[in-house]
């Protein structure tokens, strides 16, 4: 288990509703709209083991990221809180709420279903960030256009390019832990349930309208772990509903459950 670093995002003294970014992200993800939610909840959102400002570890399964998580919230007196993950950390939301339904009050999952999934774009975005020279690298723009030949997405290419920092002396590095994220691509992908993980409370998947992250025939999957499970797609919005829609996504997200 590692001890995450986290942003809180305001609220504090409302019920807390913790964030989880995805893949390659981090807190910074949610901070605008986290902002957004802290009108009626106390909200915290930690970088995930291996990105952002978190430590560094040799291995990336989901029940370790769960662990993760788990002593987060034991370290901070949260006993029980609204979960909200997108993308990889929706997977990590989804495997807590099945195996630690006590600490969920309720779950909300962005843009991703219980399912095995295998994107080329993911390879492409690797092989990419792992073929940059950052000895001679001289701005996060430069990375961008280095970038181009793999992932022609100008978007992706400037997300790729946040995980860049400088030491004090000017050098950049990878803030993620590259080599540990590229080698763990295949079990990122997967689907970290087994048949009979179950979570009987309230959930809301969000899937990005014109995405196709989350399609009709995932939806038997989603009842089957998640028999209360309401599917609201936010239009207008791909992969990232909380950056792409965020008024129409926050208030999906603040909307109380349905009976």
């Amino acid at each position: 288990m590692v001890e995450l670093f986290h942003r809180d995002l305001g609220g504090a003294g409302q019920p807390p509703l913790v964030l989880l970014h995805g893949m390659l992200g981090s807190s910074r993800n949610w901070q605008t709209a986290g902002a957004d939610l802290a009108r009626r909840h106390h909200v915290l959102a930690p970088d995930l083991r291996n990105h952002g400002r978190s430590p560094h570890a040799a291995g990336m399964t989901y029940p370790e990221m769960m662990d993760d998580v788990l002593g987060w919230l034991d370290a901070r007196a949260l006993a029980r809180v609204t979960l909200v993950g997108h993308s990889m950390g929706g997977k990590v939301a989804m495997l807590l709420a099945c195996r630690h339904p006590e600490r969920v009050e309720r779950l909300v999952v962005v843009d991703i279903a219980p399912r095995n999934y295998f994107w080329p774009g993911h390879r492409a975005s690797f092989a990419a960030m792992n073929e940059l020279n950052l000895a001679d690298l001289r701005s996060r723009g430069e990375a961008e256009m280095r970038f181009e030949a793999r992932v022609p997405s100008l978007g992706t290419r400037k997300f790729l390019a946040t995980n860049l920092e400088r030491t004090e002396a000017g050098r950049w590095f990878w803030q993620i832990n590259l080599p540990v994220l590229t080698a763990a691509l295949p079990e990122i992908e997967g689907n970290p349930l087994r048949d009979d993980d179950r979570f009987a409370g309230p959930v809301r998947f969000l899937p990005g309208e014109k995405s196709n992250y989350i399609e009709p025939e995932d939806h038997a999957a989603i009842r089957r772990h998640f028999p209360r499970a309401e599917i609201r797609p936010i239009a207008d919005a791909g992969h990232s509903p909380h950056m792409e829609a965020r008024a129409v996504f926050v208030a999906a997200v603040l909307e109380p459950p349905a009976a």
